[in-house]
């Protein structure tokens, strides 16, 4: 065998050596785990991080994620005890501990993925099923995710899966639901504003009416003052003017006539039809209205 010959039968087997080598090698990192399999079926579990061997050509590895997970499934209609309807949205933090159950059950995180929604969705509307509208908006709310969180730990352990929480991050009423409850919110307000202006009008009419009264009151009283002070007032003039006419009855005789002069003659279309001996005109013929 020629050197030739020798260095290429050499570099064959240091090729053959290096893929032998590359197939029965694989590297595990600090955030994964593996499962070994020899035709199909597991043989061991690997959790330490590093290099790591494995039987070329009979063996292969899966690996699968080791970190602390986020599932966001879509949100989902949730029916209450009390008929009410939700459109819950929720998130889930899980971490596989148990690779080879997980293999098993699941096989790929994927498939994972969608069996943990189907947990947690029937885990919401289990436990939801079961409270009030008012119950889930009240202190409750605490005790709720943990009953949730609760039941999906214990369906999610048998894929192998360990779940840190469960979280409603938005619970809505469905659109339809919002908008009739809008409109017969706003009914409700319309009536109770028809309700207020009907009590104001009618305190309004009470209040005017009570003014009302209070205002003929006022007035009648003051016109009843009015004519006690005009009758003592006439009361005073006439004793003072039977006290003047008392000391001199001609003087009052003539202030009448004056009087009856200026009230028939103050117009100026007044005619008058008298006997020229008339006493009306006695006091025109001398002061002292002598014939």
């Amino acid at each position: 065998m020629t050197k030739s010959m020798i260095f290429q039968v050499g570099a064959v087997v240091m090729a053959a050596l290096i893929i032998l080598i590359l197939s029965s090698a694989y590297v595990v990192y600090q955030s994964e785990q593996a499962i070994v399999l020899q035709f199909g079926e597991p043989v061991r579990v690997v959790r330490e991080a590093g290099l790591k061997f494995k039987v070329p050509f009979v063996q292969n590895v899966i690996f699968y994620d080791a970190r602390l997970l986020n599932l966001d499934p879509p949100a989902q209609e949730v029916v209450l005890n009390d008929k009410k309807r939700l459109d819950v949205d929720s998130f889930t933090r899980y971490k596989i501990i148990d690779p080879l159950k997980f293999y098993k059950t699941v096989r790929t995180e994927i498939q994972a993925r969608s069996k943990l929604a189907e947990i947690v969705n029937s885990s919401l509307r289990k436990v939801l099923g079961r409270v009030t509208l008012t119950e889930l908006l009240s202190e409750q709310r605490t005790q709720i995710m943990n009953d949730i969180s609760a039941t999906v730990k214990k369906d999610a352990e048998a894929i192998g899966v360990s779940v840190a929480d469960v979280r409603i991050r938005r619970a809505d009423l469905p659109i339809e639901v919002m908008q009739a409850i809008n409109d017969r919110m706003k009914t409700e307000r319309q009536r109770d504003a028809k309700e207020f202006r009907a009590k104001g009008q009618q305190e309004a009419q009470n209040i005017r009416a009570k003014a009302d009264k209070e205002a003929t009151i006022i007035v009648a009283e003051a016109e009843k003052n009015a004519q006690i002070i005009r009758g003592e007032g006439d009361k005073e003039a006439v004793r003072l003017w039977n006290e003047t006419v008392g000391q001199d009855v001609g003087f009052y005789d003539f202030y009448r006539s004056l009087t009856a002069y200026r009230q028939s003659l103050s117009s100026d279309d007044t005619s008058l039809v008298l006997s020229p001996d008339s006493d009306f005109l006695k006091y025109f013929k001398n002061s002292k209205g002598l014939n």
